[in-house]
Order: C-alpha cells, then structure tokens, then sequence
C-alpha cells in the first residue's frame, strides 16, 4: 500500500486528459453561453481525486477578467462539461466537475512583488 501523498501516474494522466478535453471545448465554443463565448479561458490544471470520481478543475480566465462571472458561467454549465468529458475520456465512473479560480498566478506576482521591494533587494544585493 502507498502511503506517499503523491498522485499516481494513472491518476496524473487521466487529470491531463481531462485538462485537455475541457480545453478543446472551451476553444471550440462548445458551450452555448455567452459569458463563456466572450472570454478566453485557460484550464491550468485538473486534479483528479484518488478514485478517479472527482475531479478539481482549477481555471483562469485571459487577464483575469471577470473572473466570477467565468466561474459561475462554468458552474452552470458543469452537467453538460461532465457529460462531455465522460464520453472523450472513457473510465467507469464519469468524474464529477469542480471549477475553482486557480491563484497560483496571483500568488507568483506577489512573490516577485515582495522580493522586487527595496528593502528586500538591499537584503539580497548584500548577499551576493
């Protein structure tokens, strides 16, 4: 029995895949919605649950616009996005859709911000 936290690759691949379909329907405007229609979103990454039912869909919208609004247009569409995704990526279960704002990018800016600040830079030019 594993009693690492790390995903497996079965699961890594079928999350990508999964990533990948919701991606190709997005761009495709698949979805009949006009929020949807009228921005660009980016699905960065999927996280598929150990059992494969459940699946974390982390979304970012092109610079970040409307992000809310993105969100709910992909809420409400999530039945139609699961049956979508269950026929292209064949596994027992068709896994359950959760869409969530990915901040990792915001979280990146932040970073850089705080170690671009002049007293942090004088820390780290001392250093060197």
């Amino acid at each position: 029995m594993k009693t690492t936290d790390t995903p497996s690759v079965r699961i890594l691949r079928v999350g990508e895949q999964v990533r990948h379909v919701l991606s190709e329907i997005l761009a495709r405007g698949d979805v009949h919605d006009e929020t949807l229609a009228k921005h660009m979103v980016s699905i960065t990454e999927v996280r598929m649950s150990p059992d494969l039912r459940h699946a974390t869909v982390f979304v970012k919208p092109l610079l970040g616009q409307d992000e809310e609004a993105v969100l709910k247009a992909l809420r409400t569409n999530t039945a139609y996005l699961q049956k979508t995704v269950a026929s292209k990526v064949r596994q027992k279960y068709a896994a359950k859709l959760k869409f969530l704002a990915d901040e990792s990018f915001d979280e990146g800016t932040h970073i850089d911000k705080l170690l671009r600040a002049p007293k942090v830079a004088q820390d780290l030019g001392e250093a060197e």
